[in-house]
């Protein structure tokens, strides 16, 4: 049966899904073609997160006004990372709080934003995508998704979907893993001990396969994994909810 695509949507696909996991964004266009949306991927760079975590408000507003005109246009606007989403919606207002016109722009913007997960389920309300994953899973709720974005119940409803997949809760799910954007360059010892005390939560579940809906959280938390041996492999939640987990995992050795 041919589907027809419906809603135009826009998809802010990451400076690490670019770089470091394209597949991440691959699999956010499988489930929003799935769900009904014709998806377009304009012209686009950095959302200026760097910038304005460290002070550089200027960098950060010029950034932010590229991104604002390039996704002009759209109804909505679907990322694959509750970081950059958040910066989106929530910061892009205060960087133009002094700035009228933009700042009207800014929160416009922000009203059409969507993180993938809760775009998915509670805009779309499409929850099921006929996915299969054979495994036990954790997931680990990031600072940006829970706490600027909200989202938490999404990803498992969304999860509970997939035939053969088991959800462990993990201990402190919603404790920062300590990537953090540059905190972990800033602060590396205490970041270290953060996302040690994560993976060693990771593996006490004894989960197949560590999941999450931001890259920069689960490329910390593989790097960790790996380092201490771990087979638990790690995905993009996006990667198993569009059936395209059976490759290697984020931070994998791909050649022997």
């Amino acid at each position: 049966m041919h589907l027809v695509l419906t809603m135009r949507v826009a998809l802010f696909v990451t400076c690490l899904a670019d770089l470091y996991r394209p597949q991440a964004g691959f699999a956010a266009v499988r489930l929003l073609e799935s769900a009904g949306c014709r998806v377009e991927a304009p012209v686009q760079t950095c959302c200026g997160q760097p910038a304005y975590n460290n002070g550089d408000f200027s960098n950060a507003r010029a950034i932010a006004r590229q991104v604002i005109e390039a996704f002009g246009g759209y109804r909505h606007v679907v990322v694959p990372s509750g970081s950059c989403a958040g910066m989106l919606k929530v910061h892009y207002p205060r960087l133009f709080a002094e700035d009228p016109r933009w700042c009207e722009r800014a929160r416009d913007l922000s009203g059409r934003t969507h993180e993938l997960l809760s775009f998915l389920h509670d805009v779309l309300e499409h929850r099921d995508f006929g996915a299969c994953f054979s495994g036990c899973v954790a997931y680990h709720d990031s600072c940006s998704s829970l706490r600027e974005i909200g989202v938490q119940r999404q990803a498992r409803e969304l999860l509970s979907r997939v035939t053969g997949l088991r959800l462990a809760e993990l201990k402190d799910s919603e404790v920062c893993c300590g990537f953090g954007g540059t905190f972990c360059v800033k602060y590396p010892e205490l970041s270290a001990r953060m996302v040690d005390d994560k993976a060693r939560s990771v593996q006490a579940t004894g989960a197949d396969a560590l999941l999450a809906g931001d890259l920069g959280c689960l490329l910390n938390i593989a790097g960790r994994l790996r380092r201490i041996d771990s087979k638990v492999r790690v995905y993009h939640a996006a990667e198993v909810l569009a059936g395209m987990a059976d490759g290697p995992g984020i931070g994998d050795r791909r050649h022997p």
